[in-house]
């Protein structure tokens, strides 16, 4: 290695980090990148200080990276475009994986901004709009989603068309949590084949991952099970815990649909842990959800009523109250099943799932108007509102109380329920893989106020939200030999921000991925065509649904619920009724 300048020395360790990350070897490559962190100056600092941050956010240390986004964007000069634009680009992808949407959402739109319409920037407006369209997907925006994705299809037909299995995978997800569920299996395996055409190892185990959760949802274990094996093998073999948490977690409910409750308590544990050490806190919330369901039914009531307890609270304290609606649900759920072994149920037991399934409808069932869409809103009425509620019903008839009945009778009658179809699910045996998630803004869930703040200006984020499946960006891409694998890279682009070398000559920004790309750029065109055409496929358009009134009941003219109404507003922060008032 050359020892003659200190920008010598810090190129060189650069392509040293690059080299250890095309080996796969992420862990090393953000140790090489942190040291030329300490070592450098300038330019070649930010760019260490980015790829370190690109690191560490694939392996899961979140809070590390979106700080090291956020000192590196403090000194990259304003006219150093690209260098700036890219870094907006991965720090809004890390604030993502902490659920931090609308810093996320500002960072990328000044990346937007700043990358105009210059096609000079291509690449990196696909990246651009792949992470607009992550955003759309957690927020549940599934219209947002498709025009999004389907826009970055385009760009990477122009641009990158080996970039093309990115937004394949977000329309098939889109595709999916809309209702089109064949469509969505075609857009999976579309992008599977143009990943491996492109010779994108990390994108290909992605794929299979994210495919292997789509057929798990649709029932079809086999197909699941080979896809989870290959994609599992590749990820704790690179040393990406986040994603090998995801995998286990998969397999743990893939275990518990077989009847094997040991082996998925094992693969959800494991799951768990790889969360805990990422910092994945609502991912652990979530598998201590699966662990308690699994403690239920193996009789460790104790231990469940505590993991039900913890993954509450961290749905609680970000302001997540859909979340915990549907937790409440689940362990009222939970706790009928305990209560159909009694021959005489135990009082404390009744009274308290009671109060819990009745809560936990009144929120779940007035979530449905706020859908937009009318696929969506039959979907959630089926799949979770018409359960929920027929299990509020039973909990007030075996409670022996008639005002109870009567009031949601009364409810139910002047509501403007969408029962288009006989529900599907009578009562879940077993909880669904993904909690349900629609758009957080019209759920008047709590927001730190923060959105609006610059990026690289933020205060430090607190974790809020990702959605049930994780669109694709290039955040995860291990395939260095790309040069638009890493966001951040500059493509050899001189940056005006950076340090000039010994001979006068300005020193190219080095990131991650910046070896010359060696297969074939139109691999997945085949695809592209097919792809585009079927993106032009829309979601069909629901009639408005007002919200739900408060229903006034009776001779005394009380209103119907007002305590569990008030108890589901004040337990999950959301509006659950309209302020008018209708005489029943």
């Amino acid at each position: 290695m050359t020892r003659d300048s200190p920008h010598d020395d810090g190129r060189e360790v650069l392509l040293e980090g690059a080299a250890a990350y095309q080996r796969g070897e992420v862990a090393e490559a953000l140790r090489i990148f942190e040291r030329a962190a300490r070592t450098t100056t300038g330019g070649l600092r930010a760019s260490a200080l980015i790829n370190a941050a690109s690191m560490a956010d694939e392996l899961g240390d979140h809070a590390t990276a979106i700080g090291w986004y956020h000192e590196a964007l403090s000194e990259i000069p304003a006219d150093a475009i690209e260098k700036r634009a890219s870094a907006l680009v991965n720090y809004s992808q890390a604030l993502q994986h902490v659920g931090e949407l609308d810093r996320a959402q500002s960072a990328l739109e000044q990346a937007r901004a700043l990358l105009a319409d210059n096609d000079e920037f291509g690449t990196l407006r696909v990246a651009c709009l792949l992470s607009l369209c992550a955003v759309a997907f957690h927020r549940g925006r599934w219209h947002d989603t498709i025009e999004i994705a389907t826009e970055s299809l385009d760009a990477a037909v122009r641009f990158a068309p080996q970039l093309a299995g990115h937004p394949l995978m977000n329309l098939a997800g889109a595709y999916f949590e809309t209702g089109h569920r064949e469509l969505a299996v075609d857009f999976a395996a579309q992008a599977l084949a143009a990943f491996e055409s492109a010779q994108d190892r990390n994108g290909v185990a992605e794929t299979q991952q994210n495919t292997a959760t789509m057929m798990l949802r649709l029932n079809r274990l086999d197909e699941a099970e080979p896809l989870l094996r290959a994609s599992q093998e590749y990820f704790e073999r690179a040393g990406l815990g986040h994603r090998a948490g995801i995998g286990l977690k998969t397999m743990g409910f893939l275990a518990e649909n077989r009847g094997d409750l040991d082996r998925a308590y094992d693969r959800y544990l494991r799951g768990y842990e790889y969360f805990q050490a990422s910092g994945a806190v609502l991912d652990a919330a979530d598998v201590q959800v699966r662990l308690a369901t699994v403690a239920f039914q193996t009789g460790h009531m104790h231990e469940g009523q505590q993991l039900i307890a913890a993954a509450f609270h961290a749905y609680a304290e970000r302001g997540l109250g859909l979340h915990c609606a549907q937790i409440d649900y689940w362990h009222a759920t939970l706790l009928e099943a305990v209560l159909d072994t009694m021959d005489h149920p135990a009082p404390e037991i009744l009274t308290a799932a009671a109060n819990l399934a009745v809560t936990s409808a009144v929120a779940i069932d007035a979530v449905r108007h706020t859908f937009g869409n009318g696929n969506q809103r039959e979907q959630w009425n089926r799949q979770i509102a018409d359960p929920a509620m027929r299990m509020a019903f039973r909990f007030a008839y075996l409670s022996g109380d008639g005002p109870l009945l009567t009031d949601l009778i009364e409810t139910q009658c002047a509501g403007t329920a969408l029962n288009i179809a006989p529900s599907e699910v009578r009562e879940p045996a077993q909880l669904p893989f993904a909690l349900f998630d629609p758009p957080t803004d019209l759920l008047g869930a709590h927001s730190d106020g923060t959105g609006t703040g610059e990026a690289g200006n933020d205060p430090t984020p607190s974790s809020r939200d990702v959605g049930p499946t994780r669109a694709s960006t290039l955040d995860d891409r291990r395939d260095a030999a790309d040069p638009a694998d890493r966001l951040a890279e500059d493509n050899g682009v001189t940056d005006p921000g950076a340090e000039s070398a010994l001979d006068g000559t300005e020193t190219p920004t080095l990131m991650a991925g910046t070896t010359p790309f060696t297969a074939d750029r139109r691999a997945g065109a085949s695809a592209l065509q097919l792809g585009a055409a079927l993106a032009e496929v829309a979601a069909s358009a629901g009639l408005p649904v007002a919200p739900p009134p408060r229903v006034s009941v009776g001779p005394d003219g009380h209103i119907a619920l007002a305590a569990y109404v008030a108890a589901a507003e004040q337990r999950y922060g959301l509006s659950v009724r309209d302020d008018r008032v209708v005489t029943a």
